[in-house]
C-alpha cells in the first residue's frame, strides 16, 4: 500500500492553502483521530490548522490539485469549489472527495461540465473520475454517472469497451474479491 505522506507534491507559484480547510473535513486522518464527514478538532474556522507547525507528516505531504496545478482556476479552490480534487498517485484517477455538507456541488456548473470532459479525456488512459461523499463512490463518465456505492478493501473498478450505435461506450463495474 501506498504512504500518502511519502508522496511529494510541491505547490505552483502563488497557490496557498490561506484559510482554506476542506480537506481537513472530507479525509480520514488517524494520527489525528480525524474522522471523514466531520471536521478535525484541530481545524480553526477561516484561519487553518491549530496545529500547524506540529501537525503530521500525512498533513504535512498533503496538497490537493489545486495547491499544484497552475491551470486550475480559482473556482475549483476547495473552500469555493466544496470539493477537493487529488490524482491517485497509481492508476492516475482523479479523486473528487465532496463536502458533506452540500452533496450535489459536484453536479452544478461549471464544475459538472469540466468533470464530464475529463472523464472523456481519461478514459482513453484506461483512468476515472470518481466522485466520493462520505463512503459512497460515484464514477463519472462521458456520457452518465455511475454509482458504485461504498468501496471495501480488496475491491476494484473493472472497465469493458463495447460498441453501440452512437459509437464506443464503456461499463464499469466495482468488483470485489471472492471469498
Amino acid at each position: 500500500m501506498l504512504d500518502p505522506a511519502a508522496i511529494v507534491a510541491t505547490p505552483a507559484p502563488g497557490r496557498a492553502c490561506g484559510a482554506c480547510t476542506l480537506c481537513c473535513k472530507v479525509y480520514d486522518v488517524p494520527a489525528v483521530e480525524s474522522v471523514a464527514g466531520q471536521w478535525c478538532r484541530h481545524t480553526r474556522a477561516g484561519q487553518g490548522c491549530g496545529i500547524h507547525a506540529t501537525r503530521p507528516q500525512h498533513c504535512r505531504s498533503f496538497h490537493c490539485l489545486w495547491m499544484t496545478e497552475s491551470w486550475l482556476g480559482p473556482e475549483w479552490k476547495p473552500d469555493r469549489a466544496k470539493m477537493v480534487l487529488t490524482l491517485d498517485p497509481v492508476s492516475r484517477s482523479m479523486n473528487v472527495q465532496v463536502d458533506p455538507g452540500q452533496p450535489n456541488v459536484w453536479r452544478r456548473e461549471p464544475y459538472y461540465g469540466q468533470l464530464r470532459r475529463w472523464a472523456a479525456a481519461s478514459l482513453p488512459l484506461k483512468r476515472h473520475v470518481l466522485v466520493h461523499h462520505n463512503k459512497t463512490t460515484t464514477l463519472v463518465l462521458p456520457d452518465r454517472d455511475v454509482t458504485l456505492g461504498v468501496f471495501a478493501e480488496g475491491d476494484r473498478l473493472v472497465s469493458r469497451e463495447r460498441m453501440t450505435a452512437g459509437g464506443m461506450t464503456v461499463d464499469v463495474e466495482k468488483v470485489s474479491p471472492v471469498g
